[in-house]
């Protein structure tokens, strides 16, 4: 999962990302209306987690350019307990959930998984694409029956490739999806090769199919057409 932070209480902010980080949430963050509207407008995200006080701009109005250049995204509302109006201007706007400081980082972990399968997997679990099945909420992986040990980046490129099937990733997208903004300080992009290399073995010494096809030029495609 690729987040946005848009919080202006760095401490919270910084609480946020080091407890989700943990997993495998790669995390990036704002802490004012235009660094934020900044990164909306140059990444994409599968969640944004919003502040909507924010000390230079409304946050509703991030809402409003996230909906129009990224629908898709998920947006979980973080707000005071006496901004109800706002909550519910947020809602109507197209957020998916609200959560009313201060709250607890597991609730908050919760919420964001539950909007995650939601937006991607139309709020399944069990995510599958021919002989291969992806637990979302455990993380196991299997082949047939056989269960898939992947590192955390493994998983995500995984995930990333069969929630994306039939569309054309570049090498940038998949960087930016698995590091976030620690991707600016890489030299190249040939981990993303490497990553993409060590999962096709993986999943070939199951005996399961390469549908990671090259797209030479363009990038790489999850897809068993031949």
């Amino acid at each position: 999962m690729k987040l946005l932070i848009v919080e202006d209480e760095k401490a919270l902010s910084d609480n946020i990302r080091a407890y989700l980080s943990r997993g495998d949430v790669v995390c990036e963050t704002a802490f004012n209306f235009e660094e934020a509207q900044d990164k909306l407008l140059s990444f994409d995200y599968d969640i944004v987690l919003l502040d909507i006080m924010l000390p230079d701009g409304n946050g509703l109005n991030l809402l409003r350019l996230l909906k129009r250049l990224q629908p898709e995204t998920g947006v979980l509302i973080i707000s005071a307990k006496n901004a109800l109006d706002d909550k519910v201007q947020g809602l109507e706007l197209g957020a998916d959930d609200y959560l009313t400081k201060p709250f607890h980082l597991p609730e908050l972990n919760a919420r964001l998984n539950a909007i995650f399968r939601r937006r991607k997997f139309q709020g399944h679990k069990i995510l599958e694409f021919h002989e291969i099945k992806i637990n979302t909420d455990t993380h196991d992986v299997f082949v047939g029956e056989a269960s898939l040990v992947l590192t955390v980046k493994e998983y995500e490129l995984l995930l990333f490739f069969v929630t994306n099937k039939n569309r054309v990733l570049t090498k940038q997208a998949i960087a930016e999806h698995l590091w976030g903004d620690n991707v600016d300080l890489l030299d190249s992009f040939d981990f993303v090769y490497q990553h993409i290399k060590n999962l096709r073995k993986k999943i070939s010494a199951e005996g399961g199919a390469d549908y990671i096809k090259t797209i030479y030029g363009l990038g790489y495609k999850f897809s068993s057409d031949q």
